[in-house]
């Protein structure tokens, strides 16, 4: 059974060479990359991945099923370019390729870091993902983020977990914030939803404490609330941010009948 890996990147230079040196040992390494400026097409290419640059950002879904278009192995592995296998990771999914049976895809729980402690808790662990699969069997939702795989057939699992490397500082945690609060906002307002002040204060009260005491993030250490917090931020400023963007459609209305 050959294997492929993909990779989809954007200036992901400080953490693509572990990622891809993970998994040298596959048949074939593809990275779609949507326009990286710092370095991260000479680590690729350096390291003997095969690099398709697109010219327009389509989400991450649409992106990860071009990456899928092109590659050739019987099975895929899908990564981020913060995302790492360990050896022992690495063994398990020869074994599974070596005897699937019927099996079309595999979960395996990912572990990730917040500002460099790996949390056990807080609703990020275990966090199982499916990242393997058969090609031909499953594809990718068209979700601009927080894609999914979808599977045609039985799923099985693996208990080795795949590394991430998912918030390195404050300022990368309030970034991604600020990035995904906008982008949900947008969705959700497509959707035709509304929100209020209300609204945004009680999901962003819901979101700490689902995250600190009913996901038990006060086990996490300090990281565990600085985490909670920063849910609640972000639920909070996207339904705040939901607020005004419907404020705005609505003055944009014409009025009909009158002045």
């Amino acid at each position: 059974m050959k294997l492929s890996v993909i990779v989809i990147t954007k200036n992901g230079g400080a953490t693509i060479r572990r990622c891809l040196e993970s998994v040298a040992w596959a048949d074939e390494i593809v990275v779609v990359d949507s326009g990286s400026t710092d370095g991260t097409l000479a680590i690729c290419r350096e390291l003997g991945a095969a690099v398709h640059v697109t010219p327009d950002w389509p989400g991450h879904g649409p992106q990860k099923n071009r990456a899928l278009e092109r590659a050739c192995g019987d099975w895929v592995l899908s990564l981020d370019h913060d995302e790492w296998v360990t050896p022992e990771l690495a063994g398990e999914i020869r074994r599974a390729l070596a005897s699937p049976g019927d099996r079309a895809a595999y979960l395996m729980p990912r572990r990730s870091s917040f500002c460099g402690r790996f949390m056990r808790h807080s609703g990020w662990w275990p966090d199982y993902v499916t990242r393997l699969f058969r090609r031909g069997a499953a594809r990718f939702s068209e979700d601009h983020m927080h894609d999914r795989v979808i599977v045609e057939g039985a799923i099985g699992r693996l208990s080795n977990p795949v590394m991430h490397e998912s918030i390195t500082d404050l300022d990368q945690m309030i970034g991604k914030m600020n990035g995904y609060s906008t982008a949900s906002a947008r969705i959700l307002h497509r959707d035709g939803r509304r929100a209020s002040l209300a609204t945004a204060l009680l999901h962003g009260w819901w979101a700490f404490m689902r995250t600190y005491f009913l996901r038990l993030g006060f086990l996490d250490g300090r990281e565990g609330f600085m985490l909670a917090v920063a849910n609640a931020e972000g639920s909070y400023y996207r339904y705040l941010k939901l607020m005004l963007l419907s404020r705005k459609s609505s003055n944009r209305q014409p009025v009909i009948g009158g002045q």
